[in-house]
């Protein structure tokens, strides 16, 4: 006589949802994308090379010509550039953001990633997370070689703090850009293309690194409003270095309130289209 005994398949492991999930999602990813760094670490080191060469070609190229504040003096235009590369440097890491996630859709990473039980934004959360990891780690070895060539803050230690922060928001709201171009291009290289393009005029057509009042009016009126002046400006005066303050223009006149308020705005745009895209992204 044999017995029969009935089992019950094993249920399939349920992820827990809600925010926990979401977070631990998140930081899974961003660390499997922060050893991918280390293990490539030309990627670092040519995100550094970059803003070095615009620090020392602004400072001693154009530094004896640049007109701030009625001065050309060199020393003077240093301490007005450093916001703007700073601010350049955090949101250029918007191509490599994009170019990142285009290669994960070519090789079909993003597929994979789509049919684990995890949080739906955990993917791109987790990438654009370790971008302002490596972002931050820029910033730090910048503001190293900027010390160097002359450049000097004249406030609190917790202002200047409160510089890098806001720039690093901006440089994380501009990586969820980089996120939407990413999962909407075929090719990394299509991604750096299309990352960089709109890059140009946000950073140039800016008070970064001339004086706005210098411009045309209709032309002053679109750096005034930039999101990227606005950053900017806050830094500088959070530095306390010389910078445009004669503007009309709401956001130059309350910058740290403009930057925050442009920067919360863009993550809660892009990251809405980018996890939806994400959604019925394909290989």
């Amino acid at each position: 006589m044999t017995a029969v005994t009935d089992t019950a398949p094993a249920a399939a492991p349920k992820g827990v949802g809600g925010v926990g999930q979401s977070v631990r999602d998140s930081l899974v990813v961003a660390k499997r994308n922060l050893i991918r760094m280390t293990r490539i670490p030309e990627m670092i080191i040519f995100g550094l090379i970059q803003p070095i060469m615009f620090v020392v070609l602004f400072s001693y190229v154009f530094g004896g010509s640049m007109n701030v504040g009625g001065t050309t003096d060199s020393s003077v235009y240093r301490e007005f550039l450093m916001a703007g590369i700073f601010a350049q440097t955090v949101t250029f890491a918007t191509a490599g953001a994009g170019a990142g996630i285009a290669d994960d859709m070519h090789k079909g990473l993003i597929d994979r990633f789509r049919s684990l039980p995890m949080a739906r934004g955990a993917v791109l959360t987790g990438r654009t997370l370790a971008d302002l990891v490596q972002t931050a780690l820029t910033l730090l070895v910048l503001a190293v070689v900027a010390l160097l060539v002359g450049w000097r803050t004249h406030t609190t230690f917790g202002e200047v703090l409160g510089a890098f922060a806001l720039l690093l928001l901006l440089g994380y709201a501009f990586t969820w850009i980089g996120a939407l171009i990413g999962l909407s291009v075929r090719t990394p290289e299509a991604a750096t293309s299309g990352g960089l393009i709109w890059l140009f005029p946000v950073t140039f057509v800016s008070n970064a690194f001339v004086d706005s009042g210098q411009m045309t009016p209709w032309l002053r009126h679109i750096a005034d409003w930039n999101p990227f002046s606005a950053t900017v400006q806050a830094s500088r005066e959070l530095f306390g270095n010389p910078g445009v303050v004669d503007s009309s223009a709401w956001p130059m006149q309350h910058p740290v309130w403009a930057s925050l308020i442009w920067s919360l705005l863009i993550i809660a745009v892009f990251r809405t289209l980018a996890v939806r895209k994400y959604r019925n992204a394909t290989a």
